[in-house]
Order: structure tokens, then sequence, then C-alpha cells
């Protein structure tokens, strides 16, 4: 353990944990330490730059509050996010594909019938969503708990909104024995992620956008069925090739329909120009134990 130079050191720091119990840690740490060490001799890393890593790590740290997780956003950016989801959720193209769960998630989220109004009253372009799950042979699936949020026309959560204290924008619905289910709320927009932190810097120095483009989010769960974290983005976003968390894919792109007033399937529901989102959720059944 003495006179280590840059060819031995990953060996020695590799052999003081020989004795970790866990065999999983064990391997992750291997790993770990062998990509590290490889990473710092494939750059010839200085101690400039290694001091420069360590202000950005622990600035990224101070930046993490109960409502603010700056190390998930700096997963996201780096790809990390979406490269542990397509690992874990490897499922056939024919069914629904999972994205970003995203930091706005809650879990004391209202409970809505089919149809309700989840805006919480927030003003923006009216949207009627239409949605269906069902099993890989088109059957329905019912009584699957379908969680949904989205941003306002400004891209703002309802956490973000001055003066929201209330949910909004968000619900917990329950699909009919056919599968479907339906809510009205607000026509969501693209919105930059927060730009005011190291994750922000690393943007700015690669030159790469803030702007996520704009989506509706749902977690779909039903009993014997993987669950889905998902989202749909509208085909006509500017930002659907440079999202800077990479969860946009093919088959979550879809087509926001824009209707005037007095036009369309729900021209008797709304005296404004409306969004018609419609989409149908294919569920993967869970593997059995």
């Amino acid at each position: 353990m003495r006179d280590l130079t840059s060819d031995t050191i990953t060996d020695a720091v590799i052999s003081t944990m020989r004795d970790t119990k866990d065999v999983r840690v064990a391997e992750i740490l291997e790993s770990l330490v062998r990509h590290l060490h490889a990473f710092v001799r494939d750059v010839e890393l200085t101690e400039e730059e290694w001091a420069r890593g360590v202000d950005f790590l622990t600035r990224t740290g101070q930046m993490c509050t109960s409502t603010r997780q700056e190390f998930i956003l700096l997963s996201d950016v780096l790809g990390i996010t979406m490269l542990v989801d397509s690992l874990s959720n490897r499922r056939p193209t024919e069914t629904t594909q999972n994205s970003v769960l995203g930091p706005f998630f809650r879990e004391d989220r209202p409970r809505h019938a089919d149809a309700a109004d989840i805006s919480g009253g927030l003003p923006g372009t009216p949207l009627f969503f239409e949605g269906r799950v069902v099993n890989r042979a088109g059957a329905p699936v019912a009584d699957a708990a379908v969680d949904v949020w989205h941003s306002d026309g400004d891209g703002h959560y309802d956490v973000d909104v001055p003066g929201q204290v209330d949910p909004a924008m968000r619900a917990l619905l329950r699909t009919d024995e056919t599968g479907h289910f339906g809510f009205r709320s607000i026509r969501p927009s693209s919105y930059p992620i927060p730009g005011d932190g190291p994750v922000g810097e690393l943007l700015g120095a690669t030159g790469r956008s803030l702007m996520r483009p704009a989506h509706v989010h749902l977690l779909i769960e039903a009993e014997g069925f993987q669950r889905v974290t998902t989202m749909l983005f509208p085909s006509d976003d500017s930002y659907l090739d440079t999202d800077p968390v990479f969860g946009v894919k093919e088959s979550l792109i879809t087509s926001y329909d824009t209707y005037e007033a007095g036009t369309g399937p729900c021209r008797e529901l709304t005296d404004e120009p409306y969004t018609v989102l419609r989409h149908t959720f294919v569920l993967e059944p869970r593997p059995a134990d």
C-alpha cells in the first residue's frame, strides 16, 4: 500500500473493499472506481480541474432542498436518468414506453371523477383529454389508477404559480369497464428547467437549451401489469429534438388537435378555441414471480 503510482493505485483502492459483505455493493463499487480512475487517466485531469469539479458537486448539493433536487436534475441532463429508466423498463415496442417521472409528481393529488375539470380554475386554452388503457391484445383494462399532472400555458406547475394554494392541473383518475378515462384542463406549454444553479451553468457552458417541450405526464398502475410512467408531447413543439432531459420518444409524440370556438367534438362544452388530446395506453403484463 506504499509508493503507489498512477498504474497501481486503482487495484490498491479496490483491494481495500475485499471484505464488503454485499456482493452487489462490491460489484458496483469496483466498477465505479475502475471507471472513475480510467476517466481521470483518459483526460489527464489536473489539480485545478479536480478542484473545480469538487466545487461544482458541492454547490449542486447545496442547491438541494425539500422542493428542489439539483442532483436529480444533473442526472437528467447527463442522460443518466433516462439510461437507468431504459435499462429498467425494457418493453415490446407495441406497449406504451416509459419516460422520466420529473420533479413535479405529488402524492397529495386530488381524486377526480371521469370528465372532471382539473384545471383548478387557472386560465388557459381549454384541453379535453380522452384516454383508454388496454392490454397488448387490445382488451380494456378496467379500474386502472391514472395519475395526471402538467404545466399551465406559461410553463408553470401549480407549485410555481404565485398565490396558488390548492392542487391544480393534477388528478388521480380511474378507468371504467371499457378502459376509458377523461378530464378537462388547460393546454400545457414548453418551459425551462431551473437554470439558476450548477446544472444551468453546465448547460450554458455546453450551449444547450434549458427548454423542455410541452407535455402531459401520466403514471398508470393496474393489477397484473407493469407500472407505466410516461408523457405525451405535441407533434408541433419546437423543442422536441433538444429536450435537455432526453425524455422524448417517437411513440410519445402525438397530435394536440386544436379547434376554433363552435367547431369540433367539444363545441358544446366551451365557447373558446380548444385542444383535444386522445391516446391509447398499452400495458405490459407483470412478469410471473
